[in-house]
């Protein structure tokens, strides 16, 4: 004989959150609870502080004081007095910082573009179909964790006179290659080769991720239906990925315009300003000839540029970024 028994509930309350959640249960319950919940709140803040306080100390006091710099005529010897906006203004009728300016702008307009190309080529080439795409990825990936410095050094060898790329010419066709680091219409274009050979191995790898996240029964239907593989990357792929996209096109702009250490050691800004970038000028005017307050200037007429920047980016997602 069987006994009928009472199904069993849906969701397993305890019956101490139970009794909280009615009201029934007594003050010293209830002030035992509230003192449980304090006393982990302040243990959490406990093991927040250390990373609070540098952030206080080594980021948000450094970027008030330097908006308050930039306000300053400060030499870095010397007696310092209250400029008002004279640094702001010294910078606009500075024909150096509209070049540097220009020269920044060309490089993201040349390095973001191509960085995100290859990145999403080589991501799109590397499926699992490719037998040893493991080893591939950690190729293309150990340019981006070798010290930035180190390319530099071996790229600057690469592009003088007597280098790999004028030997090769002179070997194959007899022609010496241009002098790509003293020629101003050159300059530019080697940062940019040698800055997205650098770069595009992280981007590699955040989109690699993301196309093997695509469900493969979205992409056998498209199949089934007569797609081909440009068809399906563009009507399938990448609208599944454009979050991805989004993330890592922002975050290549964002340092794009911070470039620095590859203009510095490959030509030192030149030939003449032709490659002198925003963050050199900063440098230059900082560390060099000692003016502060105009450094710090500087720095925060590019932080409003990243900041405009960003701010598009985040207002035209809309139109082609698909979350759902």
């Amino acid at each position: 004989m069987t006994t009928i028994q009472d199904p069993p509930a849906a969701s397993a309350v305890p019956a101490v959150a139970t009794a909280v959640a009615a009201g029934t249960t007594g003050p010293k319950q209830r002030d035992g609870a509230a003192v449980e919940v304090g006393r982990r709140s302040w243990w959490g803040a406990a093991f927040a502080a250390p990373h609070s306080l540098g952030l206080v100390v080594f980021t948000a006091f450094p970027i008030l004081a330097s908006l308050v710099v930039s306000f300053m005529n400060w030499p870095t010897l010397g007696d310092r007095s209250f400029a008002g906006l004279q640094n702001y203004t010294k910078l606009f009728s500075d024909p150096v910082f509209r070049t540097v300016t220009l020269n920044t702008v060309l490089f993201v307009v040349l390095y973001v573009p191509l960085n995100l190309v290859v990145s999403l080529g080589l991501a799109a080439w590397l499926t699992p179909r490719i037998r040893g795409r493991h080893v591939f990825r950690v190729l293309f990936f150990i340019p981006t964790i070798t010290p930035i410095v180190a390319n530099v050094v071996v790229w600057r060898m690469l592009y003088q006179p007597g280098g790999a790329i004028d030997a090769s010419l002179q070997s194959t066709l007899g022609v010496h290659a241009p002098n790509f680091l003293a020629d101003e219409h050159w300059a530019m274009l080697a940062i940019v080769t040698m800055s997205v050979w650098q770069g595009f191995g992280y981007n590699m790898l955040i989109f690699s991720a993301a196309l093997d996240s695509v469900p493969e029964n979205q992409l056998e239907a498209a199949e089934l239906d007569g797609a081909n593989a440009w068809q399906m990357f563009w009507a399938i792929k990448f609208p599944l990925i454009s979050p991805s996209v989004f993330f890592a096109a922002m975050m290549t702009l964002i340092t794009s315009f911070q470039v620095f250490v590859q203009p510095f050691v490959l030509t030192k800004g030149g030939p003449g300003t032709a490659t002198e970038t925003l963050v050199q000028y900063i440098y230059n005017t900082g560390f060099q000839n000692q003016q502060l307050g105009l450094a710090s200037a500087g720095a925060w007429v590019l932080f409003v540029i990243i900041l405009g920047v960003t701010a598009v980016q985040f207002l035209g997602q809309k139109r082609w970024v698909h979350y759902e």
